[in-house]
């Protein structure tokens, strides 16, 4: 329970809907107790068993409300049968009876009415924290999970968390009092008979317990394998044009076939045990039944139990039984979804290994330079960059060239901080960049990647990422000046147009020149390219290059290219290898030396 606990902090916004539901289920549970109390007035019109009551009678003492309770019926309907004659008092019973089972009904809805809105409430709140620390964490968390899995947790896990919810509030408050009410009303009519039934509850309670003891361990293996196959699905939609190039359908069916074959068997286990409680209860309900009727039929004969009483107790015996059922799936469901809440709190309470200091401070623009310090990192046990130093003053373009591997891209990385430094110092105007708020160093920065990450939007909305309330006009602007504006403008919708899944419906070189406006449009005193222009086809290429000119002018710029074109006028480039500076200048200098830089430029590595 301990998940579900602190799952529950996420209903006190809507702890108001919790108290109207339990006040409708106290009544629903006490109508449904009285709609079958409200049948023995009419059974008793129908034997007519009884000598007649005259005279109203007094309750004397809670201990004799049981005889009260008779006499008093005795003397109502005896009294309406002399005024208005048995088949009118037969009619009124019926009312009665009717009027109950409606009242009973009515708050049962009231009761489900003010549930939805309490655990929808709850739904809502849980998906969007969970989504918020999805997106809070740092990349290098989900370098080690599934995107799959995080995806069932936001989708299936929150759904089962939801749907315990209910379970919890009907095994707390409705079921239990109906079990109540019921009781009490049996031991009323007679302490025997409902002797047995108290014996039933604990057994039945036992066996249940049984049956569900390792339902959460079951729950989880479930929806570990269900994150399983939804990775797989997410990594087959993303590498589509690979699988199909190198004929590799078959190898991912397979995959896929073996994990929803694990999630079949895993399913049935799960399930079949959680169905087993309903018949189960149901069984040793009926069983309890079966000896009441043989015992109370045995009372009634020897005249020592009425026959409307024993009806209606009978009636209250099987009325036991729906909420029996129900308490033993809500078990169930408290210990599914605590495996549940379990592996969203997982995430939801994940602390994140990059985050701002207390004291960190909002820099709102750029003056001096860029620093990076004796700067040592590795993602895993091998250093990637190791003593890695480089200024870069404002205004200056900074390029960043070698081989694969040789930690170029590591440095947009760290300086975007979306990895921290094992060692050394990244410093932004001489304020280390672990002391400034995240929002306001990536405020500062602009990023074009390889990769043109764009998303199944309008052109429009794609833009209004960088800039949230930049006008159509600033737009238009940005794209002219990434020299997309010349394809934008051919498209149906202009700028309105939607570019599908990662903006799939667009070229390479278009995508690229997109992601370039979208930079231009935020307009920040730091760009970052990380190869840029790799993507790109000649003609996109020079279309693109001109473009990027244009934005670094008068505007500080660390670029990591492969290619010649993108860097040659920069006003440094750092030749590095195996995550350190082999050689560092201006281009010519750099040819001039006949060094690894010459080397790189003959054997055309930027092409």
């Amino acid at each position: 329970m301990e998940y579900i606990k602190k799952i529950f902090q996420y209903a006190k916004p809507y702890k108001g809907y919790a108290y109207l539901n339990i006040i409708s289920n106290i009544f629903y549970a006490l109508f449904g107790t009285l709609a079958f109390v409200s049948l023995m007035p009419m059974m008793k019109v129908l034997f007519e068993n009884q000598e007649p009551v005259t005279e109203k009678p007094i309750l004397e003492s809670w201990l004799t409300i049981k005889d009260y309770f008779q006499e008093y019926s005795n003397y109502f309907i005896n009294t309406y049968i002399n005024k208005v004659g048995v088949e009118t008092t037969l009619m009124y019973l019926i009312g009665l009876v009717i009027a109950t089972f409606l009242l009973k009904n009515l708050f049962g809805y009231l009761a489900m009415y003010f549930i939805t809105f309490f655990r929808n409430g709850v739904l809502k709140d849980l998906r969007n924290d969970l989504y918020k620390k999805t997106i809070e964490l740092p990349i290098s968390y989900y370098s080690e999970k599934r995107k799959g899995d995080t995806i069932a947790r936001i989708s299936n896990d929150v759904e089962v968390i939801q749907g315990s919810f209910l379970s919890i509030l009907e095994l707390i408050v409705r079921e239990p009092l109906t079990i109540i009410f019921t009781l009490i009303t049996m031991v009323l009519l007679s302490p025997q008979l409902t002797l047995f039934v108290f014996i039933f509850i604990p057994v039945s309670g036992f066996i249940i317990s049984r049956i569900g003891k390792n339902l959460k361990k079951k729950s989880e293996r479930v929806q570990r394998e269900q994150g399983a196959f939804l990775s797989i699905v997410e990594e087959t939609l993303g590498g589509l044009k690979i699988i199909k190039g190198f004929n590799a359908e078959r190898i991912f069916n397979d995959r896929f076939k073996n994990s929803t074959r694990r999630y079949f068997k895993f399913s049935n286990s799960l399930l079949n045990k959680q169905n087993l409680a309903s018949p189960m209860s149901e069984f040793l309900g009926i069983v309890v039944i079966a000896v009441l009727l043989w015992y109370g039929g045995t009372m009634v004969l020897e005249n020592t139990l009425e026959p409307e009483a024993f009806l209606v107790y009978m009636g209250l015996a099987y009325n036991i039984l729906t909420p029996a059922k129900a308490i033993s799936k809500a078990s169930y469901g408290v210990k599914k979804g605590n495996a549940a809440a379990e592996r969203v709190l997982e995430v939801i309470e994940t602390e994140p290994l990059i985050k701002d200091r207390p004291d960190a401070i909002y820099k709102k623009d750029f003056t001096e330079k860029l620093t990076i310090e004796s700067v040592s990192f590795k993602y895993d046990d091998e250093y990637v960059l190791k003593n890695f130093s480089l200024t870069v003053p404002k205004g200056h373009t900074v390029a960043l060239v070698g081989q694969s591997g040789s930690g170029k891209s590591t440095i947009a990385n760290l300086i975007t901080r979306f990895y921290d430094v094992n060692k050394g110092a990244i410093s932004i105007d001489g304020f280390d960049i672990k002391n400034i708020s995240q929002s306001s160093l990536r405020g500062l920065l602009g990023l074009v990647t390889q990769d043109s990450i764009l998303f199944n939007d309008s052109i429009k909305d794609n833009m209004l990422i960088a800039k949230e309330n930049a006008t159509d006009e600033e737009i238009v602007e940005a794209l002219k000046i990434a020299n997309a504006w010349e394809f934008v403008k051919e498209l149906p919708l202009g700028i309105e147009t939607n570019i599908g899944d990662s903006g799939n419906k667009l070229s390479g070189g278009q995508k690229q020149r997109l992601s370039i406006a979208r930079a231009v449009l935020k307009n920040p005193p730091i760009m970052i390219l990380d190869e840029a222009t790799s993507a790109l086809d000649t003609e996109s290429e020079r279309l693109v290059q001109n473009a990027l000119e244009n934005m670094m002018k008068n505007r500080t710029s660390v670029v990591i290219a492969h290619r010649l074109s993108t860097i040659q006028n920069a006003d440094t480039i750092v030749v590095m290898s195996k995550g350190e500076i082999v050689e560092q200048g201006k281009h010519q200098e750099l040819l001039d030396q006949k060094g690894v830089y010459y080397g790189l430029v003959e054997m055309q590595s930027f092409q």
